[in-house]
Order: C-alpha cells, then structure tokens, then sequence
C-alpha cells in the first residue's frame, strides 16, 4: 500500500492500532535510559508517543501525511513534544544519530528492508540500540494474523545478518498473545535487538 492507500484507511477511523505501545517495544526498552530516538515507519505514533512519555527526545518518521497529524494531535493533547517527519523510510536519511532506532511492524519487501536496516543501523549513536520487532515468516504456518504476503515478513537470522556493525544481542522468534475470536492465541514474531560499540 502506498502513502495514498495509508492516508485513506488512517483517515476512516481514530486510531487504527491501539494507542499504547508494542508490549514488546516497552518491554525491551524500559530499562535503557532515555535519549534520543527515532521512530521508523510510526504510523500513529503510538510508541513514538510512549517514548515522549518516558522521557525520550522522538522523532517519528512515517510516509502518511495523516498519521503524523494524527501522532502531533495526540501528542499535543498529552502535552508532549515530537517530532514528526512525513518522509518514505526508504529513501529517508537520518541527518544526525540516535540513542534508540526503532522499527515496528514495518512492512516492506527484503529488497526494500535491507537498505532501510542499513541506514537504520548507521544511525544509532555510539553505545545506542537498535530493535527491531516485525512478523515473522513463520507466523504463516504456525502464528495468528499479520501479514499473509511472505514478501513481508522477516527472520531473525535474516534482520541481524543486515545489521553490519552493530553487536547484535537478540536475535530470536518470540510469541504474542493475540485475542481472536473470543479465544487467546498466539503470534509468532521476530524480535532483533543490537547495540552500537
């Protein structure tokens, strides 16, 4: 889906995913101290947003013009600061470093993720981290939702091998509680977390 497509479907409704962050997003990063991060593929700013809250200097990157006003809307009812950049993460180049690069859920084909990995890992500042939390390709068999396209989905082995110099500390398929259908399942992602020497 292009930005067009994504405008259109954040405009239908207020909020399309949940207006807190990623279980596994707070739980990796709250025991770091907070800097500066940058956000990659926000949509609506919901970690982004958590991360301000926290304490963290954010700038969220997202190619949805309406999801960044909606991620400033929420920001300013909250009465936090963000940084908001409507830009595609596939050509976008960060201008300085990062304490914390963070990419959720961010659905692109390897041809398009590998470099987007690339630019994500030479931003984060020395002593910085980055984590990645996607679907994994395994979900298709064996998980709940997410993605049916393979094209999009990720391993671990595959994330961590991109990461050039980055000391990588995580590299695994984790599983997440998802209600379905009045029931508690499970999805399968992938879970990359590194660390800039």
């Amino acid at each position: 889906m292009d930005a067009r497509g994504w405008d259109e479907r954040y405009g239908q409704t207020e909020l399309v995913w949940s207006s807190g962050p990623n279980a596994t997003v707070a739980e990796q990063v709250s025991g770091l101290k907070p800097g500066t991060a940058l956000d990659l593929g926000a949509g609506e700013g919901r970690n982004a947003l958590w991360l301000a809250e926290q304490g963290w200097t954010v700038t969220a990157v997202d190619f949805s013009r309406v999801a960044m006003e909606k991620a400033l809307a929420a920001a300013d009812r909250r009465g936090i600061a963000l940084e908001a950049v409507v830009a595609d993460v596939t050509t976008y180049e960060p201008d300085r470093s990062y304490d914390l690069v963070l990419l959720a859920y961010l659905q692109l084909t390897w041809d398009q993720l590998g470099p987007v990995l690339r630019t994500a890992a030479a931003a984060v500042a020395p002593g910085g981290t980055f984590l990645l939390v996607s679907h994994d390709l395994t979900n298709l068999a064996e998980g709940v939702g997410g993605p049916q396209d393979p094209a999009v989905l990720q391993t671990p082995e595959q994330v961590a091998g991109a990461l050039g110099g980055l000391r990588v500390e995580t590299a695994e398929r984790i599983s997440r509680p998802v209600e379905k259908d009045g029931e508690t399942r499970h999805a399968i992602d992938t879970l990359v977390r590194a660390a800039a020497p």
